[in-house]
This record gives structure tokens, C-alpha cells and sequence, in this order.
């Protein structure tokens, strides 16, 4: 059987942050069995993790629609069970994933991930977009991956009520609301209808645009982010070059066994 974990992350107290499912295989499954896994976990992603000879590991992610080419709060929460559960060879855990080589490592109880830095171009983005968020933009702008919109205020991001079905339809991926924050560095919420997942309770891939966006915006190097769903979380960013250091905690809500293996899926 596949030990299976739910795991709260970028918070330090259950409940909060953002569920991830983890998997631990002896090596990795088939991508059908892998998708039912995750429609069965139901959480905004599932990371699926299996050793390699040396002590890294591969780590891919499913939504309960999709695979994604790079997640952060699953990643942060598949770290955290490896190193709870004293599995981790080494001081510094290595994924190889879709998005090349990430690496993770404890500091002071915290998790810290290196992940690559996906800065937004300016970008005039579709008034279908704008429509669907309900918002007037200072700024937008579209990383590869992900729209980003800038507003003025905190109090608009978090008053966000964008028509889910319009955006779905005018989006690929995701797009990221942000502004200045009141009690940190810079605010943000995340909505991805069209793979599945309306709202991102906090999302670590996000902070690889968000964090170079506000370096050039605020001038430094190191910052601190609330992501301002309803679950809330906290994510410590760090510029390195072309890299993005993301800092989070996590907490194991749910331990348990899958019965249900890649044998038994059609």
C-alpha cells in the first residue's frame, strides 16, 4: 500500500495555508492512475514522490484536473513529510520535476524551496480578463504561465469576487491579483478555474513572478507575502538571480494508507 498525507503548508497551524495531498511511491506511477489519485484527493494539487538511488527524488504534481508543470505549496508539503518522517538522505532534498532540478532545505523550522524565477512581461491582457475580475488594473502583465494583475489597494484584492466562469473561459492557466500590503511587503490571491481550481489558497509557483514584479517595484531583495484567501498564508521570498527562494512552514493534517493501487485502476 502507498502511504498517503494531507498536509497543510505555508502556515504554521492546521487548518490554514493550503491542503496538498503527498503520495510516497517506490517509484513513479502511471500518469492515469496518478490523475485518479488526485481527483480522489480533491485538493488543489497532489504531489506524487519516488526515491532515486542517490537520495534525490522525482516529484510530479496533478491537480484533480491536470498535471502542472510546477507547484509550490505540494512541493513545500512533500519536504516537509520527507523530513518529518526522517526519510530525507541529505540535508538538502532534490526534486527532478517538469520544471528541471528544485531543492529544498530546513532553516530555523522553516521550509525553504529553489525554484526559478518566472518574471511577467508587460502585457495588455484581454478585457474578458479584466471583466471577469471585476477590477481597474495599474498594471498587467503575463509570465509564460500566468497573468498578473496589479491594483491599487489591499482592500481590492481582498473584496475579489471575479465571475469564475468568464474567467475560465479567458484564461490558459491562472492569473494572480496582487498590491502593497498593510502588515508585509506585497498582498496577492490566485484563481485558476481552467484547471480546475477556482481559488489557490496560497500558491508558492505564484511568488516566482510576484517576487522579481515587487523587487523592481519595492527595491529589495528579500520580502514577506500574505496570500489573502480564506485559509490565508505566508510566504517568505528571496531574490537569488535567476532564482527564487520561497520560504514557508507546514503542518500533517491526515496519515494514512492508499488501498486503492495503479493494479486496480482501469
Amino acid at each position: 500500500m502507498t502511504a498517503v498525507y494531507q498536509v497543510d503548508s505555508f502556515t504554521d497551524k492546521p487548518f490554514a495555508g493550503n491542503p496538498a495531498g503527498v503520495c510516497l511511491l517506490d517509484k513513479m506511477g502511471d500518469g492515469g492512475w496518478m490523475q485518479a489519485v488526485a481527483r480522489e484527493m480533491n485538493v488543489s494539487e497532489t504531489a506524487f514522490v519516488a526515491p532515486r538511488s542517490d537520495g534525490s527524488y522525482d516529484l510530479r504534481w496533478f491537480t484533480p484536473m491536470v498535471e502542472v508543470d510546477l507547484c509550490g505549496h505540494a512541493t513545500l508539503a512533500a519536504a516537509h513529510v520527507l523530513f518529518e518522517q526522517n526519510l530525507a538522505r541529505h540535508s538538502v532534498i532534490e526534486f527532478h520535476t517538469l520544471s528541471g532540478l528544485l531543492t529544498a532545505r530546513m532553516d530555523d523550522g522553516w521550509l525553504e524551496l529553489d525554484f526559478p524565477a518566472q518574471p511577467p512581461e508587460d502585457r495588455e491582457l484581454d478585457q474578458q480578463v479584466i471583466a471577469a475580475l471585476g477590477v481597474a488594473p495599474l498594471y498587467t502583465g503575463d509570465n509564460g504561465t500566468d497573468y498578473l494583475v496589479e491594483v491599487a489597494e489591499e482592500s481590492q484584492v481582498r473584496g475579489l469576487a471575479p465571475d469564475m466562469a468568464k474567467l475560465a473561459a479567458a484564461t490558459n492557466r491562472g492569473v494572480i491579483v496582487t498590491a502593497p500590503g498593510s502588515d508585509c511587503d506585497f498582498v496577492s490571491r490566485f484563481f485558476a478555474p481552467a484547471i480546475g481550481i477556482p481559488e489557490d489558497p496560497v500558491t508558492g509557483s505564484a511568488h516566482c513572478c510576484l517576487g522579481p514584479f515587487w523587487q523592481q517595484r519595492l527595491g529589495r531583495d528579500r520580502m514577506v507575502a500574505r496570500q489573502l484567501s480564506d485559509r490565508g498564508g505566508l510566504v517568505r521570498v528571496t531574490i537569488a538571480g535567476h532564482r527564487v527562494l520561497l520560504g514557508g512552514q507546514a503542518v500533517t493534517v491526515l496519515a494514512g494508507q492508499l488501498t486503492g493501487d495503479a493494479k486496480n485502476h482501469p
